[in-house]
């Protein structure tokens, strides 16, 4: 097992053998490639949980209801690779203990990591950037690598919010079957419940990883970002994911909140992980109950 540092995740007090939920922050951000900072991202989310009420009165649940354990900060390398594996390790200790992870970044890549432990069929993720180089600063495992990690593990693919990326990127997602791409214009278009129940039809009954990168909203709604973009998705669009997709996903990570903002980015990090959080649970206990 790995060692931790101090967790501080507000009302995530459970204790490691109680908890259904084991929260871990992992604060690197060695491979960014605008604004540094999302190393800071985990302390930033769990101050800003603090400013929340326990009770969610949209889902009728007390947060501190739910077993929740907060492992503290991964202690980790500073090596790319290294900090894949560590945290490939710590997911695959908790989920051998039938734990359901949930990842604080950071930058993007340690879900590469996370996936490796994990090995989704289907990965849903709310990202502005398409991620799917197969190298980028002499690194696999760069966090503008990390859907093309996914994909080249065999798991079919679901980008919500994508508006950037070189066409190379663009040309691959669009000529593949096993990549779903659902723009801002999209989502407008269309509408996100929509969107989100086409992906649930064809993710149901398959292991899925969930990811929101914080750079998938508007940067003007949320500027904290270490690679900013503007015309995205707004705050309720990350939130309806959350509800509706939320209930089907094997493990969770909210990253790229880089806090150089008045503390906004990590505010609704903190506020949408807490949502995730009940909303899963909420999901589990019915599908208990239906087995009972």
């Amino acid at each position: 097992m790995q060692y931790f540092l101090k967790p501080f995740f507000a009302d995530a007090e459970s204790e490691y053998a109680d908890a259904d939920y084991i929260m871990f922050g992992v604060p690197y951000d060695g491979t960014t490639s605008y604004l540094p900072g999302t190393r800071l991202g985990p302390k930033a989310i769990r101050e800003a949980s603090w400013n929340f009420e326990t009770y969610l009165p949209d889902l009728d649940i007390h947060f501190s209801e739910i077993a929740v354990c907060d492992m503290g900060d991964l202690e980790i390398s500073t090596v790319p690779e290294m900090v894949v594996c560590e945290v490939e390790s710590a997911v695959r200790d908790f989920t051998e203990d039938n734990k359901f992870p949930v990842i604080l970044g950071g930058e993007h890549s340690l879900t590469i990591g996370a996936m490796n432990a994990i090995r989704p069929e289907c990965y849903v993720v709310c990202d502005a950037h398409l991620d799917l180089r197969d190298e980028f600063g002499s690194t696999p495992f760069n966090h503008a690598c990390v859907t093309r990690r996914a994909f080249d593990m065999g798991a079919e693919i679901f980008i919500i919010g994508a508006r950037s990326g070189p066409e190379e990127e663009f040309r691959l997602a669009q000529d593949n079957d096993r990549i779903h791409l659902y723009s801002p214009d999209d989502v407008r278009r269309r509408g996100i419940a929509a969107i989100c129940d086409e992906i649930i039809s064809i993710i149901s009954g398959r292991k899925t990883y969930l990811s929101v990168d914080a750079d998938a909203i508007d940067c003007c709604l949320t500027p904290g970002l270490g690679t900013p973009e503007p015309f995205g998705l707004d705050t309720f669009d990350i939130r309806d994911v959350i509800r509706k997709i939320g209930p089907y996903a094997s493990a969770f990570d909210y990253v790229e909140v880089c806090p150089t903002d008045s503390g906004q980015t990590a505010m609704v990090a903190a506020k949408i992980i807490r949502e995730f959080i009940a909303v899963h649970s909420i999901s589990a206990k019915k599908l208990q109950k239906l087995q009972n």
